[in-house]
């Protein structure tokens, strides 16, 4: 797998560890189950920690922990499952988490442009992912009907501005 992280593709500094694994040195990817029942050693560690979120794990579980947290990795089990978009949002938008949010799992190239938009600012995506793909894959849509966590303006502002500067104009 390889990691696009803001855009570019990156060497991922962090080891996934399974929860019977030892911990390595280093900054580590924890499952739920292994943070809540090691927390205190794993918090102890002076080295970037991370917890990946199954698709049926709510964050609001790691909510008091955040500020801990260098990434969330939420996971995509399987292409028809999208709790992970609506968790990103909770993530960023309710939360207020500003680290880095990593979608794995099955991430699909036709998905990108959405993740993005839903506060994900890192992706394990396939080997045959190749920047050009990743190009084309977000931006795909010029424009947005829906806020989101990204800055785009939604069709419907942005149609609001324009009538009302049009409308400006002709006052005059």
């Amino acid at each position: 797998m390889q990691l696009i992280r803001n855009g570019k593709f990156v060497e991922d500094d962090f080891a996934t560890v399974g929860d019977e694994d030892a911990l390595p040195e280093g900054a580590v990817i924890v499952s739920l189950e292994r943070w809540q029942k090691e927390h205190d050693t794993l918090t102890a560690r002076n080295t970037p920690l991370g917890v990946r979120l199954k698709s049926g794990q709510e964050p609001s579980v790691i909510a008091d922990d955040l500020d801990k947290l260098a990434v969330v990795a939420l996971e995509f089990p399987i292409y028809r499952n999208g709790r992970a978009y609506s968790y990103a949002r909770l993530l960023r938008e309710r939360y207020g988490y500003r680290g880095e949010l990593r979608a794995v799992g099955n991430v699909l190239r036709d998905q990108f442009h959405f993740m993005v938009r839903c506060g994900f600012d890192a992706l394990e995506v396939a080997d045959s992912i190749t920047p050009d793909i990743w190009t084309e894959s977000v931006g795909v849509f010029s424009l947005s009907y829906q806020p989101a966590t990204d800055d785009r303006e939604p069709v419907l502002s942005l149609r609001q501005r324009l009538a009302a500067r049009a409308s400006a104009r002709e006052a005059v």
